[in-house]
This record gives structure tokens, sequence and C-alpha cells, in this order.
């Protein structure tokens, strides 16, 4: 299941974009800048992104049914896949097809004083957002390595946000700069150029974050480090031979699966045996708390050890 936090970033996110965007398409109509526009489909679009997390995340609680025994965990990460096609196809889309039609089409700015006061306030509600994503991101990532936590996390609500924050932040920088220069040089092609950028930033993100995701929904296993651990969990049990093949796979955010191949030894009782698989799925549930589900699968000796 999702954690509070990606709920309470996802939240502050929604919240800071929407603000922005009435603001940014304010300033778009009046001044008629073209970065401006794309700034405000982006923050929209972003808005939208998060309500459709936050959706995810509450039909990922639902519990499991007959229809879907092992619940909905999944349905967070199909949400997920669904913000990436959004930021890739509406965001980055509209904002190079306007920045394209601009350079096409070039309009001279007019006010520009009041796109600098909509990107200043956009930084200050926009770094609010962000900090409020990173601080939840960081507390989860626990110091480990950035790139490695997101390619281990199994929570794409929080780091789908983080990135969104941390693209919007970057979007409004290039929006500046191409507001400033296009008045600096009275050119309104800087402006044109900027959309174009801000929509490259975003098709970027999305593909990233598309990444991801799929394999998520394809079904991602435990790493290598924690299925060495689970062997070594069923084989120091002593009525253990070997343990077998170690099959693993997430279902949700906090639910993996484990289906273990176990040989017992040669000779006990099947209520000895009983009593070992208990205690083995005792063992693997307090030190994986991930683990919703542990089938071992009982599986004979070979044919030249049974026979001994």
């Amino acid at each position: 299941m999702a954690s509070g936090g990606s709920k309470t970033a996802v939240v502050a996110a929604i919240i800071g974009n929407l603000v922005i965007a009435v603001i940014k398409f304010i300033a778009a109509g009046i001044t008629g800048s073209s970065a401006m526009i794309a700034e405000g489909i982006h923050s929209v679009v972003d808005t939208g992104n998060g309500a459709l997390l936050l959706l995810g995340i509450k039909q990922s609680k639902k519990p499991a049914d007959d229809q879907h025994p092992f619940g909905y965990g999944k349905s967070l990460y199909f949400w997920s896949l669904i913000v990436a096609m959004s930021i890739f196809g509406i965001g980055g889309g509209m904002s190079l097809y306007e920045g394209i039609s601009h350079l096409q089409h070039p309009s001279p700015l007019t006010n520009p004083t009041w796109n600098y006061v909509v990107l200043g306030i956009a930084f200050i509600v926009e770094g609010a957002s962000f900090t409020v994503a990173l601080r939840e991101f960081n507390k989860v990532r626990a110091g480990r390595p950035f790139w490695a936590f997101i390619r281990a996390s199994k929570d794409p609500g929080l780091y789908t946000v983080v990135f969104e924050d941390s693209a919007a932040m970057l979007g409004l920088g290039v929006a500046l700069l191409g507001v400033f220069l296009g008045h600096l040089f009275e050119n309104p092609l800087f402006d044109g150029l900027a959309s174009i950028i801000i929509g490259l930033i975003l098709v970027s993100v999305a593909w990233l974050l598309a990444t991801e995701t799929k394999g998520l929904l394809l079904g991602e296993g435990a790493d290598a480090a924690t299925v060495k651990r689970l062997r070594e969990i069923v084989e120091n049990d002593e009525s253990v031979e070997c343990a077998g093949d170690i099959l693993t796979m997430y279902m949700g955010t906090h639910d993996l699966i484990v289906t273990v191949g176990v040989q017992f030894k040669r000779g006990i009782h099947a209520e000895t045996v009983h009593r070992a698989i208990h205690r083995i799925e005792d063992v693997i549930s307090v030190e994986f708390p991930d683990v919703r589900h542990v089938y071992i699968e009982v599986e004979s000796l070979p044919r030249d050890e049974a026979s001994a």
C-alpha cells in the first residue's frame, strides 16, 4: 500500500499546482507569452496528475475480494502509468505545439512585468510543494543513493511527485529566461523557444516515469539481497535439506508474494514438516513486513538421496 508520505506529497502538489495554474493563465492572457501558456498547461496537467495519483493510492488500499484475491495494490502502478502518458501527451505535446506555433507566428510580448510577478509567485508556491515532496522522499530514502533508491522503490506516488516538481522548477527557470531574453532583445522567438524546451523537459520526465512504472506493472520481484536472505532463512531451519527456486513479485507498494520450493530432510514426519513451514513463514513475516503471502511447496528429494 502507498505510504502516508506519498499521500502528503501528492496533496501538497495538487494545492500548489492548482493555485499556480490559475495565476499563470491570467498572466498569459495579459501578456500573450507562449512560455507562460506552456507553464499554465504544465500546472494544469500536474494538478490532474495529482488527482490521479490520489485515486491510485485510494484504490490500492481496497481489500482483496473474489475477483482480485491478491488485492488492488497495482492500481497505483496503473494510474502512475496514466500520469506518465498525461505528462508526455498533454503537457509535453501541447507545450511543444504552442512553442512551434509561436515560432511560426511570433507576437510581441505586452506588459512583461506581469510574467515576472507570476513567475516569482510560482517559484515560491512550487518551491514549497517541492520542499514537502523532497522531505518525504528523503525520509523514505534514508540516505540511500538517489537513483539506486528510485530503481528499487515500489512507491511511484512519491517519486512521481518529486520528478514533477523538479520539472516544474526547471520549467519556471526556462520560462523566466525566455521572457527575460525576449523582453531584453525585443525578440518573441526566445519565448517560443522556451515553450519548446519546457515541452522537451516534460517529455523526458514522462519517459523516465513510464520506464520505472513499466517494471512494476509487469511484476517486479524483490532485489537479489532480499532473495538471498529468504534462502538463508529457509535453509537455516533445522528440518530443511535445501531450498529450491524462490520466486517473488510485488503486488503493491508494500505487498510482496514469496513462493519457495523446499526439500525437507529425509525421514521426518508430516507433522514436523507442518511445524517447519509455520516457523519459516513466521521468521519471514517478522524480518520482511512487506511479505504478505508466503507459499512453500514441498519438493521431493533427489532419487539417489531418497533411496539412501
